[in-house]
């Protein structure tokens, strides 16, 4: 289960597409009218006084279920799903109405309701999205719903707007980001895709704290397209690629043969012993400096026995 949380000021609006929409079917109502979709509107209207300096009265949630979860969910089901994650979201004492959908090819329906409660005081919506991620997750565990594998499964064609241009980013800078060996690399790829790449300074300093895209008209925080496009996430992706392009060289050469058939040295033996992560570390640590000019043959000597050894 999906859930899309919005918040507006016009109770027409939305409760017209809810309800005028071909198919739609008005599943429960509570503390309105439901005769008419007018009386309706006036009577999510009328409660709205009751708190006048609260703008965006209005809430708005999309549930939405996979297609693969269809044959599991009439009508009852999903009225008593959306009660659920309305408990869990806080959402009580208050007017509101659940409008099922049948215009594409997954079950979803509607939760509109009135941020202003019946006391008068005001539902918030304070870290409501995280919250809306977290109910949305229990709830699909708790019914053994099928869990979609993030944004993979979303149909980029039946997205609009700022949701499409979102995607568009993801899928963009997920594809770069794999290959990308630095930062430059990654903005001059992206520049190319029409996508400007914005870093956030902390204040007075060159330390970068964050990380935007843009693209038209639109900008987005990296963090806010998708967690793993946070600016410290994608920088750990590009220092794993850096890691990952100095060792490949390494781990293609051919294996060595010696002059005397008994001595062979295979460096993939060297790396079936050693971790990945020893053996980056090792081709990262600095060098050791020696001075040629010892005047000391022994010291030199035993150097050049603890080299072999270390071989």
């Amino acid at each position: 289960m999906i859930g899309k949380v919005t918040i507006g000021n016009s109770f027409g609006g939305v409760i017209r597409y809810a309800m005028q929409k071909q198919e739609a079917s008005l599943l429960l109502a509570e503390g309105v009218r439901t005769g008419e979709v007018r009386a309706m509107i006036d009577d999510f209207n009328l409660q709205r006084k009751l708190n006048p300096d609260l703008t965006k009265a209005v809430g708005h949630v999309s549930l939405s279920w996979s297609a693969q979860d269809a044959a599991r969910l009439s009508p009852e089901i999903m009225k008593q799903r959306a009660l659920e994650y309305m408990e869990k979201m806080k959402i009580t004492g208050t007017q509101f109405i659940l409008v099922e959908h049948r215009d594409k090819n997954h079950p979803h329906l509607h939760v509109i309701y009135n941020r202003v409660n019946n006391e008068g005081k005001t539902i918030t919506d304070r870290f409501q999205k995280e919250r809306n991620h977290q109910v949305c997750k229990e709830i699909t565990i708790k019914y053994g719903y099928h869990l979609g594998k993030g944004k993979q499964q979303v149909n980029r064609q039946q997205l609009k707007g700022a949701d499409k241009v979102r995607y568009e980013l993801y899928d963009a800078i997920k594809l770069a980001g794999a290959n990308a060996g630095s930062w430059n690399e990654l903005t001059a790829t992206l520049e190319r895709q029409g996508i400007q790449t914005i870093f956030k300074y902390k204040s007075g300093t060159s330390e970068i704290q964050g990380v935007s895209f843009v693209k038209g008209d639109l900008q987005f925080k990296g963090s806010k397209i998708d967690r793993s496009l946070s600016f410290s996430r994608l920088d750990a992706l590009i220092r794993h690629n850096q890691k990952l392009a100095i060792a490949q060289p390494f781990r293609m050469q051919p294996q060595y043969q010696s002059s005397r058939p008994q001595e062979t040295f295979r460096l993939a033996t060297l790396s079936q012993q050693i971790p990945d992560n020893r053996i980056l570390d090792d081709l990262l640590r600095p060098i050791q400096q020696f001075d040629q000019q010892s005047s000391n043959p022994s010291k030199k000597k035993k150097r050049k026995k603890y080299l072999g050894q270390s071989l």
